[in-house]
């Protein structure tokens, strides 16, 4: 599936044309390579950076969705990778150690 479709169907860009920037900017990684085509093929198991206004979102794609669904049905299809300090447990890992 093309990374902007998939970028539009995980909810991570508002529109579909916001997707395709996103993409076309080369700001985004997939698994570690520079994407700067918003054809690029995107599969089960790829590992997405992308750039955001709070920083850096890594997530692992688990499961690619066939459409654009409401949040959490979005929210499962992927995994987050790097650990927030807003996060709560990652907060309470943190202040064990």
């Amino acid at each position: 599936m093309r990374i902007d479709k998939v970028l539009w169907f995980l909810r991570l860009a508002r529109t579909r044309v916001i997707a395709q920037a996103m993409a076309e900017e080369g700001h985004m990684r997939l698994n570690g390579r520079r994407v700067d085509r918003a054809h690029q093929k995107v599969v089960t198991g790829d590992v997405l950076t992308l750039p955001t206004a709070g920083g850096v979102r890594v997530i692992e794609i688990l499961v690619l969705p066939a459409r654009r669904g409401p949040a959490p049905e979005a929210q499962s299809c992927y995994r987050v990778l790097d650990v927030r300090a807003d996060d709560p447990i990652a907060a309470a890992i943190r202040n064990d150690a």
